[in-house]
Formats: structure tokens, sequence, C-alpha cells
């Protein structure tokens, strides 16, 4: 049974977290503040964190840096705040996913279960197992280290470097620029990168936009002055080599 760690200072939207998880099969516990959150990660390790932004003692990012420091657990943010630039900034300090207050349960639990199969061993509650004489499930085809342009990517060393200078990526964005390495020169639409790269088809795809946001700025351009990643109106995202 996975454990996940509820990090709110609220005790009403506390109590419905833990609700909604435990009958979805978590093992739950919950602190109301940050350094009661970094006692019990440093303490008894859990699988998963649900951290709310808004805490008494702490800025609920400043937080997520120290658990960052101690930890690589995967956590998942919980915020009122729906600004763009907060949302890349919590995403740099090595969130794996973050929630716009107010989620209804049904988002929490699929966006947890999906962090914790992109994260983890441990696979979320109801995940399914094959029985006796099930055929195994299709693997996806492995993503081969491809260069293009300045730009070295190496899915298997989960590295990648622009003109010899390594890029700082969170999983994510590792994760996004790889796909798209894969597929370099073909526009792939944000519903197939939720799909393939999320793991979530249903969710909606300013996921998509944020991510992109902040692996532009890294490649040091803009969706106005694209050199690596091209948008085609309507239709998705490619990567190409710089012209």
């Amino acid at each position: 049974m996975p454990s996940v760690l509820v990090v709110e200072d609220d005790p009403s939207i506390r109590q419905s977290l833990i609700e909604v998880l435990a009958e979805h099969g978590y093992a739950v516990r919950s602190v109301g503040d940050g350094f009661g959150a970094l006692r019990e990660v440093t303490q008894t390790p859990v699988d998963a964190v649900v951290l709310d932004l808004g805490l008494p003692d702490l800025d609920g990012g400043d937080a997520l840096r120290m658990i960052r420091g101690i930890s690589s657990v995967p956590v998942l943010v919980a915020t009122a705040r729906d600004d763009e630039t907060e949302i890349i900034k919590l995403l740099n300090a090595g969130a794996d996913d973050y929630l716009v207050k107010p989620f209804s349960g049904g988002q929490l639990i699929a966006r947890l279960s999906a962090v914790l199969r992109r994260t983890s061993h441990v696979p979320p509650p109801g995940a399914a197992h094959a029985g006796p004489g099930a055929r195994p499930a299709p693997t996806a085809e492995p993503l081969r280290a491809t260069t293009v342009g300045e730009l070295a990517v190496d899915p298997g060393a989960r590295t990648a470097y622009l003109a010899g200078r390594e890029l700082h990526l969170t999983r994510r964005e590792f994760d996004l620029l790889a796909f798209l390495a894969h597929h370099t020169g073909q526009v792939v639409s944000k519903r197939r990168l939720l799909t393939e790269v999320w793991r979530e088809p249903y969710v909606d795809d300013q996921t998509v936009d944020v991510h992109l946001s902040s692996l532009r700025r890294k490649l040091g351009e803009r969706a106005a002055a694209p050199r690596y990643l091209l948008t085609v109106r309507g239709v998705g995202i490619k990567l190409v080599a710089p012209r």
C-alpha cells in the first residue's frame, strides 16, 4: 500500500484529502506545517507528498526546496496560485506536478497515480497485475540518444547539453525534451504528449504549455522567437535544428 504525506494547514481540507486518499487505498499521514513535513519526510519516508503552499510557518515553495534538499520523494503541489510564472518556479524547484485549487478528489487521485507511475517503483492502488497466462503489456520503443543542431539529448544517461553546456532540467522537462527529440521534425500534438509523456490524456493542455515555456527559457528562446521548439498553430509542437 503506497503511503502519502498530506501537508495542509486547514483542518477541514486536510481531513477531506485524507478521506479521499484513504478511500482509494493509500496509507495517509498528515501534518499542518512545513517543519512538520520536513520532520516526517526525514524520519519516516513516504512514497509521495501532497504539499499545500499556504503554510503557517514556511512558504510552501521554501518547504518544497527544503524537502528536495533531503529527499527525492515525488511531490504534488496543491496551490491556489494559478500564475504561470509561479507554477514554473515550483516545477523548477522540484515539484513533480501541481493542482490548482479548488480541485476534485478525482483530479487528485489521477494526478497522484500518474506521478507514482512515472517516479516510483511503487504502483498506485488499483494498478492492474497480470495473472497466470496473461499477455505482457506492450513495451514502448526505447528513446535513443539524439543530436539536433547543438542540442544533444541522451535518455539513457538522462542528460541534455546545448552547445556543450549541460541543461539543468526538471524530471518532466527532460522527459518532454527526450520525447520530442525522439520525434525530431515531427509535429506532436499536446494530446499525444499528455498521453505518452504525462500518461494523463484527460488533463488540460495548460500543463504542457507551462513546461514548454520553462523548457524554451532553458534553451535560450521564446515562443515569439523560437529556435528549437516550433509551434504549429492548432496542431502541436515539433523539435527542429535551428536554421
